[in-house]
Formats: C-alpha cells, sequence, structure tokens
C-alpha cells in the first residue's frame, strides 16, 4: 500500500493468503476468507490433516487407519478422543476397532484403526463430518480505532495500522528531536566556554557565590541559565584538547540528528521509507514457514446453494439495528388486531424500516447521502421476534453520520427494470437496476443531492409502469414512468420534480403500479374513472387492483386503482382519504391485488399479518375502518406485503407432469 496506494482488494487478496494457525490445519475454500477480508467477520472451515495409511501390529496381518497429525486451531486433542469414542459406543461412528493416542515430542499423531470390512474414506468423511476435526473459526477483525471498537476489513486495517506507524513515527521524532535540540543547547554553551576559558574561569574566580556568576555568565555572554549551570557543572577535565573535542563532535553529531528528525517531520516519503525497513527487519526477525494449508475446496457454510430460499422480513430500526424473521412468526389475524412485538422496544428505538424478501435475494440498502449498500439477505443473521437485532455497522461499513433511508430486495439485476428514487425534497428519478449489480463494499453513489435533501424512498420498477406518491395530509398524485414523463437517468443524476404541495405538507410514501395495471387503467372510459358519486363501494365485487391508504391512527380502506386518474407529473394530485381524527396522516400507500397479505408495522415495532381481502373497499372521500388496534403512543409507520412462497422446480415439474 505504501508503494502503491491504490491497490485493490483483488491484489491484497492474492498477497495476503489467509489466516495461519499456530496448529496447522487445513482451511476449506477461500470464501469464509474473502468474506472475512471484505467485512471484517466471517467463518473460517477448518479441519485437521488426516491421512489413510495401512499399519501392521506385531503377529497381525495389515489393516487401514485414519492417522490425524494436525488439528483444527483450538480442538483440543483428549476432547477429540473422547468425543470419537463416545460416538462409537453410540453406534453414531461405525467402522473404528481402536483409537490410541501416539503423540510423542516429535509431533502429534492420534491413531483410528479401522475395522476390515470399514471403508476407509467413509470414516474418514464421518469424522469430518461429526466430529470436531472439522469445525468452523469466527473470524472477528475487531481493535481499537480513535478509542472506539471498530469491526474492520483487510484494506481498512492496513490502512490504520500505516496511520498508527505514521503518528508513532512522527511522535518518536518529535521526542528524539527535543532531546537532541536540548543537548544541543548545552553543547552550544560549553563550546563558547572552550572559546573564552580565561575569562570564564576569572569570572567564576571573582564571583561572590554562585547566582552571581551564573547571572554574570548570563550578562556578559549571552548564555541562557541552563548553559551557564552547565559551565558551572563542568568539570577541569574537560578542559584538555581530547575532551574539547569529543564536545565539539558530539555538536556535528547532533546538528546532523536534528537536521535528520526534521527531514522526516516534514517529508512524508522519508517516513514511509522508515516504516518500510522497520518492517524488513521484522520480517527477517520473526519470519517463518507456513503451517496453515488452504484448499481450493467447498466447505464454506456461507454458500447459497447450502441456503432455503424461505420467506423472511428483514426490520431496521432507528437507532440502526438489522435483524431478519421468518414470515411464519407472524400469523395471519383478523382485521384490527393488536398484533405481536416484532422487536423488543428499547427507549428512544422505534422501527424505521421493514420488507419483505427472500433469503436468496440482495438487499440494497439507501441511505440519505444517496449512497447505495449492497447485502446478501440471508446475511442478515435470523433472530426472535423480542431480539434487539445485529448492528447495521457490523454487516456494513456505513459511516456514522449516515442514516439508511430504504430497503429494496432485488432477486436479480435484470437490465429491463429500474430503480425509481424520490427525495424528501420531491425529486425523483428512476435509473436502470444494472447500474447496481456491483456495488463496492464502501457504497456506490446513486443520486446527486441538493443542499438539505435527502434520498427517502427506492423503489423496483419497469417501464411503462406508473408511480403513486403520497403527501402527510392525504393527497396523491399518479403519473406513468415512461420517457414521456420520466426518462432513465445515470446514477449520479439528480432528478426531476414529483409533485406539487401546499405549505405545511411532505411526502410520505411511494408506491409502483405494474405496466399491466396501467394500460387497464388506461383502457377505461374517463367517465368511469371520474364517477364516484358517493357510492357504495364495500357492497360491490370489485377484482382490484386496489390501493391500500392506510394512516398514522391504524385506520385505513383499499381504494379501486381507477380512482386514481393518470395525472402529468408535478401536479397538485388528488385527496387519497379524508381524516376523521384531528391531527391524523397519511403514513402508506400500496398497491395490491387479490388474496394479498400484509404486514402492518408501527413504531413501537408490533407487527400484525393479516389478509387484504378483509379491509373494506371505500372511495376516496371516505375514512376507513380500523387496520390495527394501537397501544397510547403508538402509531403505524409501514404496510408491507408477504412475499409470495417460492414455488419448488421439482413440483413445478410434476405439476406440469399432471396436468
Amino acid at each position: 500500500i505504501i508503494k502503491n496506494p491504490s491497490t485493490e482488494d483483488k491484489e491484497l487478496f492474492e498477497l495476503i493468503k489467509g489466516p495461519d494457525f499456530p496448529t496447522g490445519g487445513q482451511i476449506l475454500g477461500r470464501d469464509g476468507i474473502k468474506e472475512t477480508f471484505k467485512s471484517g467477520k466471517g467463518s473460517i472451515t477448518m479441519r485437521g490433516v488426516a491421512d489413510i495409511e495401512q499399519i501392521k501390529s506385531p503377529g497381525r496381518a495389515e489393516k487401514d487407519a485414519v492417522i490425524i497429525t494436525e488439528l483444527p486451531f483450538q480442538t483440543n486433542k483428549a476432547a477429540l478422543i473422547e468425543r470419537i469414542a463416545d460416538l462409537v459406543n453410540e453406534k453414531r461412528l461405525d467402522g473404528i476397532s481402536d483409537i490410541r493416542d501416539e503423540s510423542d515430542r516429535d509431533g502429534m499423531r492420534i491413531v483410528i484403526e479401522l475395522k476390515r470390512d470399514a471403508y476407509p474414506q467413509v470414516v474418514l468423511n464421518n469424522l469430518f463430518k461429526i466430529t470436531p476435526l472439522q469445525n468452523n473459526f469466527s473470524a472477528n477483525i475487531l481493535a481499537l480505532v480513535n478509542g472506539e471498537p471498530t469491526t474492520l476489513s483487510l484494506r481498512k486495517m492496513l490502512d490504520v495500522f500505516l496511520e498508527f506507524r505514521i503518528e508513532t513515527i512522527k511522535r518518536r521524532t518529535s521526542f528524539l528531536l527535543k532531546k537532541a535540540e536540548e543537548r544541543d543547547h548545552i553543547i552550544k554553551g560549553l563550546l563558547l566556554a572552550l572559546d573564552a576559558m580565561d575569562n570564564i574561569i576569572n569570572l567564576i574566580r571573582s564571583a561572590k557565590d554562585t547566582n552571581s556568576a551564573r547571572e554574570q555568565l548570563q550578562n556578559d555572554h549571552e548564555l541562557s541559565v541552563i548553559q551557564a549551570d552547565a559551565i558551572l557543572q563542568m568539570q577541569l577535565r574537560r578542559l584538555t584538547a581530547l575532551e574539547a573535542d569529543k564536545i565539539k563532535a558530539e555538536h556535528d553529531e547532533l546538528t546532523r540528528k536534528i537536521t535528520d528528525y526534521k527531514k522526516i517531520l516534514s517529508d512524508k516519503e522519508r517516513i514511509n521509507e522508515i516504516i518500510l525497513e522497520e518492517l524488513s527487519k521484522i520480517d527477517e526477525r520473526f519470519s517463518s514457514p507456513r503451517k496453515t494449508e488452504i484448499l481450493n475446496l467447498g466447505g464454506g457454510l456461507d454458500d447459497i446453494d447450502l441456503i432455503a430460499n424461505e420467506r423472511s422480513v428483514v426490520l431496521l430500526t432507528t437507532a440502526g439495528y438489522l435483524k431478519r424473521m421468518p414470515v411464519s412468526e407472524f400469523e395471519s389475524t383478523s382485521r384490527g388486531s393488536r398484533g405481536k412485538a416484532g422487536t423488543k422496544n428499547q427507549e428512544d428505538d422505534e422501527v424505521k424500516l421493514f420488507i419483505s424478501c427472500n433469503d436468496h435475494d440482495t438487499l440494497l440498502l439507501f441511505s440519505d447521502r444517496g449512497v447505495a449498500y449492497a447485502l446478501p439477505a440471508y446475511r442478515v443473521p435470523m433472530s426472535s421476534r423480542t431480539a434487539k437485532g445485529t448492528p447495521s455497522v457490523q454487516l456494513l461499513p456505513i459511516p456514522r453520520e449516515e442514516q439508511i433511508t430504504s430497503l429494496v430486495s432485488v432477486d436479480s439485476f435484470d437490465n429491463e427494470c429500474y430503480l425509481l428514487m424520490l427525495t424528501k425534497a420531491g425529486f425523483i428519478k428512476r435509473t436502470p437496476l444494472s447500474a447496481f449489480s456491483k456495488v463496492r463494499s464502501n457504497g456506490l453513489i446513486a443520486i446527486n443531492l441538493e443542499e438539505g435533501d435527502a434520498l427517502t424512498w427506492v423503489r423496483l420498477s419497469t417501464e411503462g409502469d406508473s408511480v403513486l406518491i403520497g403527501s402527510s395530509r392525504g393527497m396523491t398524485i399518479h403519473f406513468r414512468l415512461d420517457i414521456h414523463e420520466l426518462r432513465p437517468l445515470g446514477r449520479t443524476a439528480r432528478g426531476v420534480k414529483s409533485m406539487n404541495l401546499k405549505e405545511g405538507d411532505k411526502l410520505v410514501s411511494m408506491d409502483v403500479l405494474s405496466c399491466i395495471m396501467v394500460d387497464q387503467l388506461a383502457n377505461l372510459e374517463e367517465e368511469d374513472i371520474e364517477n364516484e358519486n358517493e357510492e357504495d363501494l364495500e357492497s360491490k365485487s370489485l377484482k382490484g387492483p386496489w390501493v391500500l391508504v392506510a394512516s398514522a391512527f391504524g385506520l385505513g380502506k383499499r381504494v379501486p386503482v381507477t380512482k386514481f386518474r393518470l395525472q402529468k407529473r408535478a401536479g397538485m394530485g388528488l385527496r387519497a382519504i379524508k381524516f376523521r381524527i384531528k391531527d391524523d396522516s397519511l403514513v402508506g400507500l400500496k398497491v395490491l391485488g387479490e388474496g394479498e397479505e400484509l404486514l402492518l408495522v408501527t413504531e413501537k415495532g408490533v407487527i400484525v399479518r393479516t389478509n387484504a381481502d378483509k379491509i373494506s373497499q371505500q372511495s376516496r372521500a371516505a375514512t376507513g375502518v380500523k387496520l390495527q388496534r394501537l397501544d397510547d403512543g403508538d402509531h403505524l409507520s409501514e404496510v408491507v406485503l408477504v412475499p409470495h412462497e417460492q414455488i419448488e422446480e421439482d413440483q413445478l415439474i410434476s405439476n406440469e407432469e399432471e396436468t
């Protein structure tokens, strides 16, 4: 890094192969190592070194045996032997006839004798599978950085180390410079005394006492107190020619050192040379052959193929804690019930973001500064409903001054998909999703923002979709996402105005209607779209789609999409709900189809799962019905659609064959 500051992670990974454990052993695959190097945390799969050999006992024929010569780090030899013996006695490990420890001062050797009818490779594989001969090492690169515990990636760790070495060298050099200057100051006084020794001796002999001698030396020869004291304390033997030469030589050496110290402090390249020189000495003194072998094999627990693609919900709190829970944690309930706590309620910590996804999806996290971060959904630790979760800074390198404002789950980075972004100030834009297929570990700029603005909502969309945007006072605007209304823009673009708001109003929600829904809506006659006439929609059996309109006080309704006509961008919009309670406000708009299930989330983390079909159909002017019973002081904050279950490929084939 000193020689090439632009060194990329890939080059570092080639130079630094991985951890080298003192007990040797083997590391299976490089996935765990790469994850540890990238994020600072990871799980590294280790196994001992074991071979199958033919051994011969006195008076017996040769037989197969598993010989273990190295163990995974932190695996106790006695505990391993005891575990193997227990498994053999419990009939869970077959094919073993005897086990003994033949370790001596030359090294470790555990001999596991096999039965004659045993398959050696099968026995060895079972030893790896169900005994501590293979286990996982949880790596956590945690260090104090500026006094705070911080999880570091490999690059960040090296950068912090270099900063530390630079600071250490500067402080060390400053200390040495100060000492050299103090000593040279005294030496200069002694040199002056040697040049005028006769005068100084007469001055000292004629002085009444030490103090008066010191004052006269200072006044007559312009010496400091320290120099005057040094002259008064100088021994007579230092007046010889040889001692005088030593003093001059010391002055020359101090002058050279002072010049060198000042050069070090003013020249970063000189500091880097010192670091390299010191590192080389460390290498010469402490280098040793590598003990742990890294195998190019699988075995990492983070392989996505080993993880079921279950339906989950991901929750982020205002304090920055992330957690994942299975959808099955929340049973479907009737409309208006209280629901279950989705997180442990902490003081001043509320649910901020809540989305549903599948575990194989990629989570895109967007910050208020317009930066996008990527994280596989299954990497978010699974937690119980009441658990606090994991700090997001342990999963992603998110600066403390940034706040995550939007979560999006992506199953594939399709070129035909777009990310629709809306800022607090009302600027909207759409950017191809493929532009975010390779998000760097430290994030990727998603949008450029004006001073005081913040990225607040992000949704997935395709060409021809339309967007519904709602404000806190219940106004909505509906316009197409096509080249005429909102053409695609690059990542660094700011966007265009989405909606005009009255004074005191603000944007609170956004959702996307598919192009199929939009085409159906466009084909309806104008008078049918506009004709509300206070008709009782609850008594009609409409097939949808609908827009769920939800308020902070837990009221809501389903309004047919046909009641939200398409408009031009940047208009005032239409009223979506009439509030029956003072100080109530709109918190969510969600486009619904038939048979959808919803998760209603409150600020305090109480979650209700309910069938959307049970929510009444009403007009835009209606006040809605109770969606969720709220505790005192709690408010509805988010409405999320439960993802449809993934149907396995084998089941699809079976269904096709039956058809």
